[in-house]
């Protein structure tokens, strides 16, 4: 399978200096839209661009960045992405190794403009832009405007080119990962900037190989190499180095860690502007092979109500499971499996103040799940070539075998909430990292 897909620009993004102040313009890019007469998605102020740029520097910062993959893979950038809707502008990202999230949030009382439709771009931030977002100074006027306003092609420095930003795939497999990851995650800490400032302080020099643990002694928040009760467990601590420009700004930051461990999110609040970042449990282990959504993708749900949930998501603009299983008398576990589709199309994110998914248009189509999700796909195979044999199954507990390759057999025992297989990946991550194909195989066979 290609890992990218290839976007072709009409222009690229840039801020103009102009007699009422400077106008940024995200460059738009959608395969699908739901008006595409739309001249652009908002265009208005935001009260305080300096830390706008700031933030968006930092996650500029985020995506260059990689803990995993040599300098030649990392020479490879990619663009982060822009959403606007419910009053708000959003810009998310990841690291080239896809083991870090990142995302800007502009509040509603963060901007004065007019959003005239709801929708999702990639953004190209070439050098040019840095520069000038870095420029920004405090007391300077910017309008924003993601999605291009103007028809022309010309600025007053040089001519706009068509230019051609790659994609990858683990972007839209992490996003998915991390929505569910956020969509579990509980607030446990609150700091204010002097904690969190010393806090920083506490980050081992180098790369920090063993895991380090956030603990609080008294009012006294510091990262130890000592597990503790009620500790929370920081992989790859040094990633968290990616927020320190943005320490001098900040008003207060909370910490939202994944239930079993498996990611943590770190949140900077800035009045009406929230900087998120979000770690993989291991430097190793990017968000794109997790496989949070596979036991939600394994029913088969119609193609129609998918449908009608994106409407629902697109018109309200936030999507809230519970809320929409009681008020259109779904059940939870068929509702739960629309939105594990919904996110793995890239079409929600979750905001961890509002306790809800969010709604973003990300260019890809409901037959990309499946090739998206190999081990579901290979399941299947192993279902459609009869490979799968159910030998028991009588009081909850099943037991099957497996045809794996070269002539071996596998063990599948379900037995309750325990899943177990004698494959070597089930061996190596003992669940961690979602069911394999022959669980997945039998999990689907028995309904």
């Amino acid at each position: 399978m290609n890992d990218i897909l290839s976007y072709r620009y009409n222009n690229p993004s840039s801020l103009t200096k102009g007699k009422g102040g400077d106008e940024l313009f995200l460059a738009k890019y959608s395969e699908i839209q739901k008006n595409t007469d739309a001249p652009c998605f908002f265009s208005g102020n935001v009260k305080n661009p300096f830390i706008m740029g700031r933030c968006l520097i930092t996650l500029s910062s985020v995506v260059k960045s990689s803990f995993n993959l040599s300098p030649t893979d990392l020479a490879k950038l990619k663009d982060p992405i822009a959403t606007a809707g419910d009053g708000r502008v959003r810009f998310e990202g990841f690291s080239h190794c896809a083991g870090v999230y990142a995302r800007v949030d502009v509040l509603p009382d963060g901007l004065e403009g007019e959003f005239l439709e709801n929708g999702t771009t990639n953004v190209d931030f070439n050098q040019p832009m840095l520069t000038a977002l870095n420029s920004i100074k405090q007391t300077e006027k910017v309008l924003l405007s993601i999605g291009q306003k103007e028809v022309s092609i010309q600025t007053e420095e040089k001519k706009i080119v068509e230019r051609r930003v790659p994609l990858p795939i683990k972007w839209v497999k992490g996003l998915s990962t991390v929505q569910i990851y956020l969509s579990k995650a509980e607030h446990t800490h609150t700091f204010n900037k002097i904690q969190t400032q010393q806090l920083f302080r506490g980050i081992p020099k180098g790369v920090v190989k063993m895991d380090y643990y956030l603990v609080t002694r008294g009012n006294m928040p510091m990262f130890s190499a000592v597990k503790s009760a009620n500790a929370v467990c920081v992989g790859a601590i040094h990633r968290l180095r990616l927020l320190e420009p943005l320490l001098p700004y900040m008003d207060s930051m909370q910490v939202f860690p994944h239930p079993d461990m498996q990611s943590t999110t770190w949140q900077l609040y800035f009045g009406p502007i929230r900087f998120s970042l979000s770690l993989s449990r291991e430097a190793y282990r990017g968000f794109s092979g997790e496989g949070a959504a596979l036991e939600s993708l394994i029913e088969d749900i119609d193609d129609e109500w998918i449908d009608a949930i994106d409407k629902y998501a697109y018109a309200n603009q936030r999507f809230n499971p519970t809320l929409m299983a009681m008020e259109e008398g779904f059940g939870f576990k068929d509702i739960d499996n629309l939105t594990a589709r919904m996110v793995s199309m890239g079409l929600l994110g979750f905001d961890l103040d509002e306790n809800a998914f969010f709604y973003r248009r990300l260019p890809f189509k409901l037959e990309r799940i499946m090739s998206l999700n190999p081990r579901l796909k290979n399941a299947e195979k192993l279902i459609v070539e009869k490979k799968v044999e159910i030998i028991s199954n009588a009081n909850g507990r099943v037991e099957a075998r497996v045809d794996g390759t070269g002539g071996v057999r596998h063990m599948v025992i379900l037995d309750g909430e325990q899943q177990r297989c004698t494959c070597e990946w089930y061996g190596k991550y003992q669940g961690d990292r979602g069911m394999c194909k022959h669980v997945l195989a039998v999990n689907k066979i028995i309904g």
